[in-house]
């Protein structure tokens, strides 16, 4: 009886293997949920060990940290890229409001912020308020006095957006409303703010 060999594994960098890892890590936040990012899980999904995941992040939640961290670069570059383009051409805020939303709703960000929450873990979010405070700093450096402070707008955002991936799907659907309700009423507040 011969038996098959298995394929052998592609030897990865330690950074190649840490981003892989993380890349898995966001896309089991996205299509499970944040109970499903495990480092079994993870290292199921990249072929990797579990052990080899421990040496890299020491823990289940040394992993979401990092997985959190890496989102909140990603979310605030994202969103100062849009924010500094709005500014040059002058655009309605729709392209902002839709990024914030989608970083929160389906990038996984709300689920993952509200499990870190829930599991008594709140200090593994001080990367993403972090990150918010460094670019709200950033764009307040241009922001006209007469207008609206960049904070309250960021924080009516943000709040916006979180709540709407949290439980924004079934609430429009008790008040019968479109399920984008509340981008739209988000885009509004921040027309309302640029025009007042």
């Amino acid at each position: 009886m011969s038996v098959t060999p298995l394929p052998a594994r592609k030897r990865l960098s330690p950074e190649e293997s840490r981003e892989a890892a993380l890349e898995a890590a966001r896309d089991l936040l996205v299509e499970v949920g944040p109970q499903a990012v495990t480092l079994k899980a993870v290292a199921a999904r990249i072929g990797r060990t579990h052990a080899n995941l421990l040496h890299h992040f020491g823990s289940a939640d040394g992993l979401r940290q990092a997985l959190i961290v890496r989102m909140a670069d990603f979310i605030s570059g994202t969103i100062r890229e849009a924010v500094l383009r709005q500014r040059d051409t002058d655009q309605e805020p729709a392209e902002i409001v839709g990024l914030a939303f989608d970083a929160f709703d389906t990038g996984g960000a709300g689920a993952l912020a509200s499990w870190m929450i829930l599991t008594g873990n709140e200090d593994a979010l001080d990367p993403i308020f972090q990150a918010i405070h460094d670019l709200v700093d950033e764009l307040a450096a241009d922001h006209s006095k007469d207008e609206r402070p960049i904070a309250d707008e960021t924080l009516q955002l943000v709040l916006m957006a979180l709540g709407d991936a949290l439980f924004g799907a079934p609430l429009t659907r008790a008040l019968g409303l479109p399920r984008d309700r509340a981008r739209h009423l988000a885009r509004e507040m921040l027309l309302h703010d640029r025009i007042n």
